[in-house]
């Protein structure tokens, strides 16, 4: 099926109130084209380059996610554009993120990122983490960030029990923390479920998923 076909059956698929992100990273431009002439409007990166070289050259109206772990001395690259930022797992990116918005007059969307999964691989903050954030002072002196939501990654295994429970307990965290509204502070989305997950993730409570190979096909990489 071509990436169009794809993306449409997907679209029917899920339920309105779920985003989708369509991860366009190490696809060329013709492929981000297709989907966006099919209705296709955010799309997620994991390299800040290449989303800045995908956004010089494609429609403005186009929503660019970050999804991937972001270093501090890349987020001016992106400051002017990235609609949400996915993977935010400690304060001191959150206060770059809020510096360099200011530069352009903006307020950036974060997500908080939990670790879920077993993996030390996998970035992401403890539930304590996040409560010794959201009440400190320096993050009640960030006004050009607000973190609408969290997002995290379940553990890559073929044992659905385990993801499930992990999934579960991101949202438990979430309900536990929409509670609490600042002006910085407000939890709308949770982000978790890719293509090999995803459906599970959503009957989990996610409101968001980013899914690549389900629409490209396989990542093509280069040296």
């Amino acid at each position: 099926m071509s990436i169009s076909e794809q993306l449409l059956n997907l679209k029917r698929e899920l339920a309105k109130h779920v985003t989708l992100v369509a991860v366009s990273k190490t696809k060329p431009i013709e492929a981000i084209l297709e989907a966006y002439n099919v209705g296709q409007r955010v799309f997620g990166e994991n390299k800040i380059q290449e989303m800045v070289e995908k956004y010089e050259q494609l429609p403005e109206d186009i929503q660019w996610h970050m999804i991937g772990h972001v270093q501090r001395n890349k987020v001016k690259y992106m400051a002017g554009f990235v609609n949400l930022i996915h993977g935010v797992d400690n304060i001191k990116l959150l206060k770059e993120i809020n510096k360099q918005a200011e530069k352009h007059n903006r307020i950036i969307d974060c997500l908080f990122q939990l670790k879920i999964a077993e993996e030390d691989s996998k970035f992401g903050m403890t539930h304590e983490d996040i409560v010794t954030i959201i009440n400190s002072k320096d993050f009640s002196e960030l006004k050009n960030i607000k973190v609408v939501g969290l997002m995290g990654m379940a553990t890559f295994t073929d044992n659905e029990a385990q993801i499930k429970k992990e999934f579960e307990y991101l949202k438990s965290i979430f309900d536990i923390l929409k509670s609490k509204e600042l002006f910085n502070f407000n939890l709308d989305i949770v982000s978790m479920g890719m293509s090999g997950d995803y459906e599970l993730a959503i009957t989990c409570g996610s409101n968001m998923v980013r899914i690549g190979s389900n629409i490209f096909g396989a990542r093509h990489y280069t040296n």
